[in-house]
């Protein structure tokens, strides 16, 4: 049983539900991608040249990202089925219990071979989980908010992403404050193990949730659908694609900005300890500006403001690289501000813009489908490729071409993209049947918007 609150309570809960979700979920996926980056080529590929184990070790990280569509497409459809709030729990429990088991993991000195497949498997699941709570955690906060302040409330969740970028670095910046020989023996299960307790606590809050109203009109309606991934693909087959080619700079710039970067820090010769404080304070100013742009967009446009992100996110490496080569900690503080405001902007819109492109009977398969492509296509190798490409140019201007190619494709992809009315007209009362074609069956914008919006 539910408590009885005020729809204005119900709002608040949805809000803080999906945050700390969000914010557990991108801690879990992002500590792996950290410590992919630094320990796992010696922990579990040690026969291969240090190089190469770094590249074997991001390859896995890569692997999630093969997962999180797979997993959008699952997720998507319960959520479309069964409701946002019951795959909510799932993917938390799922996230969280390969989560630890990655901290139980025995490395390749113990059992061989078998550890880094295993180490894959989890991982895999990992960005199964992922796929459907990244999606399902905004549109929570979507389907609760006032029309109007939308996108205030979704990139309010959108921070998630900082706030577990900046308490994946924290306990990283713990932990690498042990001689390594310790890290590499046990101090790297720990931020492994702590998501438990992270998980627990995200789930007593989850459970307290009711469903969205806008789902429970749909489900009311008779207007769920008996397959939404595949209804999505057959009928919202291009503005799927186009969405999902939209989001590589968003990808590109987050993975590479918050993973890649510690790993070029040492061709420029920054401290591991200096990063991480650049990074840290990069997440403060994502958690800050994210709520800005998307307060913006509910009043100027949300579409103009994801375009401008984009338009910001595709010269800034440019920037960003070459004030990092400086040495000077105020002028690499300005690069990540200027690599990162790009990505404020576009991800500050981006939970309320990729939902409402779709028919409400379809936005979790929607969003999550075409949100965890893009994150295939921009995320899984952007840090493999940027490695690549610095130890074969000794440069990073093949890098920046690389992230402004994706910017190029997601501003082309962009301007096929139309956002649907934010504010349904009232339903008269009379208007409680539909007649349709013989033969024929509804699609969902063919039905009045007073149901599936």
């Amino acid at each position: 049983m539910h408590d009885v609150l005020t729809p204005e309570g119900l709002r608040r809960r949805a809000v803080l539900s999906s945050l700390i979700g969000n914010s557990i979920e991108f801690y879990e996926f992002l500590i792996y991608g950290s410590f992919s980056s630094l320990y796992f080529g010696k922990l579990f590929f040690p026969s291969f040249s240090p190089t190469a184990g770094t590249l074997l070790s991001l390859s896995t990280f890569g692997v999630a990202f093969v997962g999180r569509p797979l997993g959008a497409f699952v997720f998507g459809h319960f959520g479309d089925r069964l409701g946002r709030r019951t795959t909510l729990i799932t993917t938390l429990t799922v996230m969280g219990g390969a989560t630890v088991l990655i901290g139980l993991l025995p490395t390749y000195a113990t059992i061989g071979v078998a550890a880094p497949v295993l180490l894959t498997v989890l991982r895999f699941v990992q960005g199964f989980s992922l796929g459907g709570e990244s999606s399902g955690g905004f549109l929570m906060a979507l389907e609760s908010a006032r029309p109007g302040r939308r996108g205030l409330l979704t990139a309010v969740v959108g921070t998630g992403n900082a706030w577990g970028l900046l308490l994946a670095n924290g306990v990283l910046l713990l932990v690498t404050r042990l001689p390594e020989r310790q890290v590499l023996s046990w101090g790297w299960r720990l931020p492994f193990l702590f998501s438990a307790v992270l998980v627990v606590f995200a789930l007593r809050v989850r459970l307290r949730l009711a469903e969205t109203p806008e789902f429970q009109r749909v489900r009311a309606e008779g207007a769920v659908r008996s397959v939404p991934a595949l209804e999505l693909l057959s009928r919202h087959g291009l503005v799927t694609l186009c969405a999902s080619l939209s989001a590589l700079p968003m990808f590109l710039v987050f993975y590479l900005g918050s993973v890649f970067s510690l790993k070029y820090a040492s061709t420029v010769h920054v401290g591991r300890a200096q990063m991480l404080t650049l990074l840290a304070g990069s997440c403060v100013f994502l958690i800050l500006a994210m709520p800005f742009f998307g307060r913006l967009g509910d009043r100027r446009g949300r579409k103009a403001v994801f375009v401008g992100g984009i338009v910001v996110m595709t010269v800034a490496p440019f920037a960003w690289f070459p004030l990092l080569g400086t040495g000077s900690f105020p002028l690499m503080a300005l690069g990540f501000l200027v690599l990162f405001a790009g990505f404020a902007a576009n991800y500050g819109v981006q939970g309320a813009f990729y939902p409402q492109l779709f028919p409400t009977a379809l936005r979790y398969s929607g969003m999550s489908v075409s949100y965890n492509v893009g994150g295939l296509l921009g995320g899984a190798v952007s840090p493999l490729v940027a490695t690549s490409l610095l130890g074969r140019y000794h440069s990073w201007i093949p890098i920046a071409c690389y992230m402004a190619a994706a910017g190029v494709i997601g501003l082309t992809a962009s301007l096929f993209l139309r956002e649907r009315a934010d504010t349904p007209p009232p339903r008269p009362a009379a208007d409680t049947t539909h007649t349709v074609a013989a033969g024929s069956r509804p699609e969902p914008a063919d039905v009045p918007r007073a149901v599936l919006q």
